[in-house]
């Protein structure tokens, strides 16, 4: 009888399985933490900043140059400026001498005036661009920098993608010249 009774427990045992033990000994609660995890990614080196330099550029006509006559007439009633100086007003006409630019020959056009400068500061040679030869050389080497900053940001855009993006790798950054025609 006891042999029985010994497999009966056995047998109510091993078909509850260990629900009776966990009651016994109680119940372990499992915990679930979410954290964010913080993915070190590498900094690339940014491209060095634009270096821009300023071309001149020059507007040429063929319309005569005002030479107006110099301030020599008091207002009435008399104005100063804030230093105390007396401020002057042009007369209506004065020969060539009393002008602001009296080596200016009457009919004096900015075309001439554009050739006497260019002549200036190009020893005695006339480049008609509209701009000094100078400046159209800082043109276009603005024109490049602007080309080699665009193409490295480019590769900084694509190393992130690639560094960001577990699909495939991206393509390259382009500068392209599209045809107008």
């Amino acid at each position: 009888m006891t042999a029985k009774l010994l497999a009966s427990l056995m047998l109510l045992t091993f078909l509850s399985g260990c629900s009776t033990l966990q009651n016994v000994f109680g119940t372990k609660q499992v915990e679930i933490v979410t954290k964010p995890v913080k993915i070190e990614i590498i900094q690339p080196t940014l491209p060095r900043p634009i270096d821009l330099v300023n071309p001149k550029w020059y507007v040429v006509s063929e319309a005569v140059i005002t030479n107006p006559c110099k301030k020599t007439l008091s207002f009435e009633p008399k104005k100063f400026n804030e230093e105390g100086v007396e401020q002057l007003k042009r007369p209506k006409t004065c020969d060539l001498t009393g002008r602001d630019n009296p080596d200016w020959p009457v009919g004096y056009t900015y075309l001439d005036k554009f050739m006497d400068d260019m002549k200036k500061l190009n020893n005695g040679e006339i480049v008609f661009v509209a701009m000094t030869v100078g400046d159209y050389k800082n043109m276009s080497a603005n024109t490049q920098e602007l080309r080699r900053y665009i193409r490295e940001l480019g590769e900084v855009i694509v190393y992130y993608r690639n560094v960001t993006i577990d699909d495939e790798p991206a393509a390259g950054i382009a500068v392209s010249k599209k045809d107008t025609n």
